[in-house]
Order: structure tokens, then C-alpha cells, then sequence
């Protein structure tokens, strides 16, 4: 390709695999400079978001491992061990946050922040030595966002010595600045359990729920250009049982699965319009999978079957079309904090 003129390099690199792009950046000094502009990184990115790029990767306590997923039988293909290039016993990460092939994660041993990309295997520490990028499980939330300049910024909301503080650390600039925070007194109470945040369409949506029958819910959301908070209510799910909201983005459209139930778990889908909440569908109780092992509804994929993972990792689906769901089936697919599925990327957790 050493004839073609620059413009058609360009349009030819930014449509192959991320790993492709790694191994063409040795080719030469001028392809190594056009292929780390911001320019090739942003088109390639976009460009990278479709199916056939996407992996799932699982950590355990002795391999963290990446795998290709089979479409056609929602299964895993053969996978791949990665090194963890960063310090860590016995694989105690925490998988936080994730947007274009970077995933924020938590080093369970020290409660170190990090941006990672499992593609490139860079990394970023984004602890300081005043405490900040510290996480704490169960008190902090985090989520991750990209702003209108490309600049990636990790939002974290940290609960400590009864006080909330919130930080936004931006990679572009390498530093941690306080954003005011201002939320009622009794979401100070350990009860209260943050979601991880869920970007979409400008915003930053966290759920924020009580953790007992009858508890107070309310979805708490940041706006990533006026960076303010602002509340709004939760759907009118019943309050007889415990709740759980798991907030999803679908083509930039928001999306709850507010799952409430005791021995019987029932389960309806929502989307937010303007702040208000329109029921999609509804499904009637499913009693196969009791309360201590309900975990997250977590992934939507374009022939409209959801994703469930229990807390001890046992995969389902829901199919779903216009009328109302009734089985969940056993499936290889989940995000949660000890595996995610991701967008193979060129996206650096570093400028």
C-alpha cells in the first residue's frame, strides 16, 4: 500500500481489527503516526462498535481469559488467556465501568482506580497520593462517560464520614477535580446501594435503592456538559417486595428492568421519556430463580433477547417480542463485576 494516497490508508486501517492496527503501527514511522492521531483513534473507535468486535472477558481466581462470542448459539468461542499487566493477588478485580474498549476497574487489594484496555493491554493508575481514585465497594459509585471533545472522564461518587463528595477525573488533563454534590440527608445511610452508572444520550444515570422491603428508590442523574445532578423518581413498581432496578442503554435510549418480588420475582421494562417513565412490557411471576441468587439483567443484543447473570454467575436469557416474556433459558453471556463484554478498541487510557 506504500503508493496509496493517505486519505485511502486511512479509510483501509480504520475498518480492520483493533489488534490488526496494533501490529500495523511497526510497519513504518508514517504509519505509526497516523495511526496514533486522535483523528484514526475516534473513527476507528466508532467504526469498531459492531457485534462481530465485541468479547467477553472473565476473570477468576487463577486466569482472566477473553473469548469470542458464537452469535448464532449465544455461546463462547475458544479464549484466550491475558495477563493482567498491572499488580493485582490472585485476580481481585473489580469490573466498574466500561465504554469503546476501556473498562474502569477496581484493584480489590488496595482499592486502586484504573482505566484498562484488555486490547492493548495499556493501563492507567488513577489513584493520587490525597486519596483520590480510592474506591470502596458498597459506599462509592462510579461510571464512565466520553464528553463532546473525546476527552474520557470517569465520574466518582464517593460516601464517607457521613458526606458525599463527587470528583471527575479527566484523561485528557491526568487530574482529579471536586464537582459540587448536593442529595438528601438520608441517602447518606449505609442502606442505600448505588448501581454503577449507565451512560446515555449526555447523561450519567445511576440508580440509588434502599435495601429493605417497602425502601425509598430514585434514579439519580448527571448531565456530562452542565455537570449537575438532578433526581427523578423511580417507575411506580409495587413496594411489597425487594426492588431492583438495572438501568440499560439501548440505542441511546434508556432502559430499567425493575425487578420486585419476594419468593416470586416478577419483571417489567421500562423507558425514560423526559424524565418520566412509560411501562414496555410486563412478565408474570417467574418463580425459578428465588431472591438470593438474582443478579443483574445486563446486555441487549439486536435480535431482542436480554441478558440475565445470578450472583453466583449462572447465565439466562429472555426472549422477548411484543407480547410478554415467561421462561428464562441458561446462556454464556453477562457483564458484572468479575467479567464484561467489550468492544475490541485502539482507545488509550492515557494521552
Amino acid at each position: 500500500m506504500a503508493d496509496l494516497p493517505i486519505e485511502t490508508i486511512f479509510e483501509i486501517l480504520t475498518r480492520v481489527p483493533a489488534k490488526v492496527v496494533g501490529r500495523s503501527r511497526s510497519v513504518c514511522k508514517e504509519w505509526y503516526a497516523l495511526l496514533s492521531t486522535r483523528d484514526f483513534i475516534r473513527v476507528h473507535c466508532s467504526r469498531s462498535l459492531v457485534s462481530s468486535n465485541q468479547r467477553v472477558l472473565l476473570i477468576d481466581d487463577l486466569t482472566c481469559s477473553v473469548h469470542p462470542i458464537i452469535f448464532q448459539s449465544y455461546d463462547y468461542g475458544p479464549r484466550s488467556i491475558v495477563t493482567l499487566p498491572f499488580d493485582h493477588q490472585n485476580n481481585d478485580v473489580s469490573i466498574l465501568s466500561h465504554l469503546n474498549g476501556l473498562l474502569c476497574v477496581c484493584l480489590n487489594h488496595t482499592n486502586e482506580l484504573l482505566l484498562w484496555n484488555p486490547t492493548t493491554t495499556a493501563f492507567k493508575r488513577l489513584s493520587t497520593p490525597d486519596s483520590l481514585g480510592i474506591y470502596i465497594n458498597n459506599l462509592d459509585a462510579v461510571g464512565l462517560y466520553a464528553d463532546d471533545a473525546d476527552d474520557y472522564k470517569v465520574l466518582h461518587i464517593k460516601r464517607r464520614c457521613g458526606v458525599y463528595e463527587s470528583y471527575v477525573y479527566s484523561r485528557e488533563l491526568n487530574f482529579w477535580r471536586n464537582i459540587p454534590f448536593l442529595t438528601r440527608q438520608e441517602y447518606l445511610s449505609p442502606n442505600f446501594y448505588w448501581s454503577p452508572g449507565t451512560f446515555c444520550g449526555g447523561t450519567m444515570y445511576f440508580t440509588l435503592c434502599e435495601c429493605w422491603v417497602g425502601g425509598t428508590n430514585v434514579v439519580i442523574c448527571f448531565d456530562i456538559n452542565s455537570e449537575q445532578f438532578k433526581e427523578i423518581s423511580f417507575p411506580p413498581v409495587p413496594s411489597t417486595g425487594f426492588v431492583q432496578g438495572v438501568l440499560v442503554n439501548v440505542k441511546n435510549e434508556l432502559h430499567m428492568f425493575a425487578t420486585t418480588g419476594w419468593f416470586e420475582i416478577t419483571i417489567d421494562l421500562w423507558t425514560l421519556k423526559e424524565d418520566y417513565w412509560i411501562k414496555v412490557l410486563s412478565c408474570p411471576p417467574i418463580p425459578p430463580i428465588s431472591l438470593s441468587l438474582w443478579g443483574d439483567i445486563t446486555h441487549y443484543v439486536t435480535n431482542g433477547n436480554w441478558f440475565v447473570m445470578t450472583k453466583l454467575g449462572k447465565l439466562f436469557t429472555i426472549e422477548m417480542d411484543t407480547k410478554p416474556f415467561e421462561i428464562l433459558y441458561p446462556v454464556t453471556w453477562f457483564r458484572g463485576y468479575k467479567g464484561a463484554v467489550f468492544v475490541e478498541t485502539v482507545v488509550s487510557p492515557s494521552i
